[in-house]
């Protein structure tokens, strides 16, 4: 087994993680999003800003505490307490749960052992890799990969990018400026809500492996002020929670943001360098042969 990677802070673990998972959708009615449940999650563990900010690899789609919260949904699902949709949607199985009676690290047990009856002749070390696999649930090996291609193109082909990607979101007179010293914005373009109301937005591309912290929030805000009704922040990275407070504080103009999580979405969406592949399964079904 791989030996587990050393960090600043003590973090806790899936098994820990799983009952302010569970308290989580609790509070949120029965149901709610990852981001609702991972935010939800945050506070309910006490789970301190600068945790929060350790990445779980250098390609800084997830942070350290979301991947081991996507551990602990996978082992809550296999262990029947919650389910999801293929919308995202994560939702708990049972009306009434008696969360102060869960045991994260007996339901790890529980899970890793029927699996283990699942598969008598798999060997400890084959079983550690399926283990392993159980993190697919949330699919970020593409998302990945997509960043890994994203940070290889240079600054202006990725703003580029970022200008067409408005472009088909329906954003019109789309210009990507770039200009040194303006404080961080690398264009501008309109938005028309209904066909009637339209907001004009300025935008930075920020390709970062990394955090984007509150001062980065502010200091772009404080470059389009007077400027634009809206402001849109993209990046391959992932926004602290702070900076995502910072982003709508009430009393200064509002910044919409676009993680590296979202950004892989919306390339997904479109269409754009991403191709999904239905793979074609062939059944024979011999009884119906037999029935001529």
């Amino acid at each position: 087994m791989a030996r587990e990677k050393e960090y600043p802070n003590k973090l806790l673990t899936y098994e820990q993680l799983m009952v302010p998972t569970l308290k989580a959708l609790i509070q949120l009615g029965g149901s709610g999003t990852i981001e609702e449940i991972n935010e939800a999650a945050y506070q309910i563990g006490n789970i301190p800003e600068d945790q929060l900010q350790v990445l779980h690899d250098e390609t800084g789609l997830l942070s350290e505490i979301d991947y081991r919260l996507a551990w602990s949904r996978t082992y809550l699902k296999k262990y029947g307490l919650i389910d999801n949709s293929s919308r995202g949607v994560w939702a708990l199985t049972k009306g009434e749960i008696e969360v102060d009676k869960i045991d994260g690290y007996e339901i790890a047990r529980v899970v890793r052992d029927a699996d283990r009856q699942a598969k008598p002749k798999r060997t400890i070390e084959s079983d550690n890799d399926e283990t392993e696999q159980l993190e697919q649930t949330d699919q970020v090996t593409w998302k990945e990969n997509l960043l890994n291609v994203l940070f290889s193109i240079s600054p202006s082909a990725f703003e580029r990018l970022a200008q067409r990607l408005l472009r088909e979101s329906g954003f019109v007179q789309v210009e990507v400026t770039g200009k040194t010293g303006d404080g961080g914005i690398d264009g501008k373009g309109i938005v028309k809500i209904s066909g009637f109301l339209s907001f004009h937005i300025l935008f930075q591309c920020k390709r970062y492996r990394g955090v984007i912290t509150p001062s980065q929030i502010r200091d772009f805000r404080g470059a389009m002020q007077g400027r634009a009704d809206k402001g849109l922040f993209i990046t391959t990275g992932t926004f602290t929670r702070e900076a995502t407070k910072e982003a709508t504080r009430d009393g200064a103009p509002p910044i919409d943001l676009i993680d590296g999580e979202l950004l892989c979405d919306k390339l997904k969406e479109f269409k754009l360098g991403v191709e999904t592949k239905i793979i074609e399964s062939v059944e024979i079904k011999p009884d119906w042969f037999s029935r001529l």
